[in-house]
């Protein structure tokens, strides 16, 4: 399995199909059967269910005729083909793992390293928690319920219309979440135009990224030894590839990182980018 996330209709700032294309003919060489895979999205999107995910892939060059092989998504038509892993976590007992990643023999996992509204950032470990979840495992990660600020809502309603569980309703010209309804996905978080809508980072953050940690953990449950992480620290960009839109990169390239250590991998590239000063002006944005 090569793990990846093929963007969102409308982002540009996923791997670009040409460097996928060398990990396939690696995987070759090395006797492998490569396969591009992801899975759906919790969210409503262009990557909901696999026919729309698989026409999005080719849209963004991922045909076999660019990087030399099929594609599969993992978690079937409508993410009902997954498996419980069981892990001795602080939170789960079992995970659910989409079943075509499941039953590949190894991954090479390739991450495009960027912020995310919730994570902070995006690399190895969120690509294995979310990435190879079905939406039911996603949705078992996302622990945070959001609320939204009257006196910073606009009533746009960007929420309201982009909310896949339709938790948001508009009263009095203002947004209303119903946390019995809502899955904490954080649809609305990434759209509100305001910044009126919040979570609790104190508590709620931590737990999400306990859950995604444990999750990750079940992708890799038998094959620790046959995965190789390999994460691109360019056009980072403050938010994740999910996003219908591709912002200004937050620092310049840095470049590839590769490791078995995901881990590792994440916390060198964080390193790297913490490290960097932010993007120096181009001659002609200086001139305007």
């Amino acid at each position: 399995a090569v793990k990846l996330h093929f963007g969102e209709r409308g982002c540009d700032g996923f791997i670009r199909p040409i460097f996928v294309r060398k990990a396939v003919d690696w995987a070759k060489e090395k006797g492998a059967k490569p396969f591009l895979t992801d899975t759906n999205t919790l969210y409503t999107g262009s990557r909901k269910n696999s026919v729309d995910h698989l026409l999005t892939a080719i849209e963004h060059g991922f045909g076999f005729e660019v990087t030399g092989a099929p594609l599969v998504i993992a978690d079937g038509l409508r993410s009902g083909n997954f498996q419980e892993i069981p892990v001795r976590g602080e939170v789960f007992s079992s995970v659910k793992i989409a079943s075509d990643i499941r039953s590949s023999d190894s991954m090479v996992v390739l991450s495009h390293f960027k912020g995310h509204v919730m994570a902070g950032f995006g690399g190895a470990v969120k690509n294995l928690a979310m990435g190879c979840a079905p939406a039911e495992g996603k949705k078992e990660q996302h622990s945070a319920r959001m609320s939204v600020d009257d006196e910073k809502c606009v009533g746009c309603g960007r929420c309201f219309r982009n909310c896949p569980v339709k938790a948001i309703s508009m009263t009095g010209g203002k947004a209303v979440i119903d946390k019995d309804v809502c899955i904490g996905c954080g649809e609305c978080l990434t759209v509100c135009p305001a910044s009126a809508i919040s979570l609790d980072w104190r508590t709620d953050v931590v737990q999400f990224h306990r859950r995604m940690a444990e999750y990750a953990l079940g992708a890799v449950a038998d094959k620790e030894t046959k995965t190789v992480f390999l994460n691109f620290i360019m056009d980072v960009t403050p938010q994740c590839d999910c996003v219908p839109w591709s912002d200004a990169s937050v620092v310049p390239d840095i470049g590839l990182a590769a490791s078995t250590d995901p881990v590792a991998l994440d916390k060198a590239c964080l390193d790297m980018v913490i490290s960097r000063p932010g993007p120096i002006p181009s001659r002609i944005c200086t001139i305007r």
